[in-house]
């Protein structure tokens, strides 16, 4: 028997890879998510060597949507070196950070990691300057994980969707967070655990590298940091992410069940001293990177673009894919599919098609943009 790998298989030898598989589920947290209860849209014969999450985890990483993230923008568009943080580098930061944390509370990895890759796959060319047009130019507005949801359960596979399951399509859902206060009990009210790391784990991956772009392209000095963030977090990538990490290991230790009482609900946290932190450091970054230099320039002139794109098809659907004008019947949000799916360096393609020299000035400097 050959299963999808095209590796050869007996019976029992499938019969031993469950059997592991699902020992192992057994052993989790009983706060955690278990394959075994996964749902999809449309039901699907198991996999003989592989639980629900790790195949949903191979669907993304072989798909055009995630595909496509290493050429999209995190914060630099187009920056003058190979060491800048891109959407693609992003997701497997969160990815990894976030499994660091799920191991060490016990709870489902596999969930974690697909969640993880697939979070940001409906972000926009050049970061959230093109969030932030469309959302102003759709009647229903527009947000990345709204889109991300939409690419992976219908967009993907020219209409048919990847058929994930409905637990890492809530993480994908609910990762964004508003500017501001964000690690509370409240924020992630009905969220499996599994979810809530995800929602963490970019907060902590994004802070990190973004703040080291920041210091690498002079932008900002370690010195600019304020006090109390240097001296909980340190002035190393790698000393800001563990302390970050740790912490929230530590505080959400109640995830892991092992204190016996079942009829709590832990959530996934960080200490107050922790929290008080990372949200100084997030609004330093908005104050003093994301938000005065989304203005920039480079930031306006990416503004312009991708509002010239979205009204340039939403006036000629002839020019989006049939497929996508079957599923958005609406022009503009037929627009909206194919100019929110295009990577920066495409996106640079489609406005010299449309209007040549329209792309001037997008990669003559950075364009920084807030995260949310």
């Amino acid at each position: 028997m050959i299963d999808g790998f095209g590796v050869h298989f007996s019976q029992a030898s499938h019969s031993r890879v469950r059997h592991r598989i699902v020992q192992r589920e057994a052993a989790l947290s009983p706060f955690a998510s278990k394959s075994a209860a996964a749902t999809r849209d449309r039901e699907e014969e198991p996999s003989s060597v592989r639980a629900a999450f790790q195949r949903d985890r191979d669907r993304i990483v072989h798909s055009n949507c995630f595909r496509r993230l290493k050429h999209k923008s995190q914060v630099l568009v187009n920056p003058q070196g190979d060491h800048y943080t891109t959407r693609m580098t992003h997701v497997l930061q969160v990815s990894q950070v976030g499994r660091t944390i799920a191991r060490a509370l016990n709870l489902n990895e596999d969930l974690v990691e697909a969640a993880a890759l697939a979070h940001d796959v409906g972000h926009t060319p050049f970061g959230h300057i093109g969030e932030h047009v469309l959302n102003e130019r759709l009647p229903d507005g527009f947000t990345h994980a709204a889109q991300g949801v939409r690419t992976l359960t219908i967009l993907e596979k020219h209409g048919d969707g990847l058929n994930l399951t409905h637990d890492v399509i809530e993480a994908v859902k609910r990762h964004s967070k508003p500017e501001g206060k964000f690690i509370t009990s409240e924020a992630v009210a009905g969220m499996s655990l599994e979810a809530q790391i995800v929602r963490i784990s970019d907060a902590i991956a994004y802070l990190a590298h973004d703040l080291a772009d920041a210091e690498r392209d002079g932008i900002l000095e370690t010195a600019d940091v304020p006090i109390e963030v240097r001296e909980a977090l340190g002035d190393a990538h790698s000393t800001r992410l563990n302390a970050m990490v740790v912490d929230v290991i530590d505080a959400s230790w109640d995830c892991t069940g092992e204190s016996g009482n079942l009829n709590s609900k832990p959530w996934i946290r960080m200490s107050d001293t922790m929290r008080d932190v990372t949200t100084q450091l997030r609004n330093f970054m908005f104050e003093r990177v994301y938000h005065p230099t989304s203005q920039s320039p480079e930031g306006l002139r990416a503004h312009d673009a991708v509002h010239l794109m979205h009204d340039h098809y939403s006036n000629h659907l002839d020019e989006v894919p049939e497929w996508m004008r079957v599923i958005s019947i609406e022009p503009e949000y037929a627009a909206a599919d194919f100019v929110s799916g295009m990577t920066d360096s495409f996106a640079v393609i489609a406005l010299e098609r449309i209007s040549p020299g329209s792309s001037q000035g997008l990669y003559q400097g950075r364009v920084y943009v807030p995260h949310t």
